[in-house]
């Protein structure tokens, strides 16, 4: 995965593409750890993309009161 931003979409996507990998082919130890690692990556990054959504949402929200 590069390090170039990826949208929630994008990395959504590609970490139900690896569960599907990781579920149906018999992979050796190297391809697993990288896959889960690129997963991890991805999953760290919607992460903080929710939580700057959160924030954001909360502001335009606080300006309305």
């Amino acid at each position: 995965m590069s390090k170039k931003s990826i949208s929630y979409k994008e990395a959504i996507d590609r970490i139900n593409e690896i569960v599907t990998t990781i579920e149906g082919e018999d992979l050796d130890i190297d391809e697993l750890t990288g896959l889960v690692k690129e997963a991890t990556t991805l999953i760290g990054s919607c992460k903080d993309k929710l939580q700057n959504a959160e924030s954001d949402l909360q502001t335009s929200l606080d300006k309305l009161n």
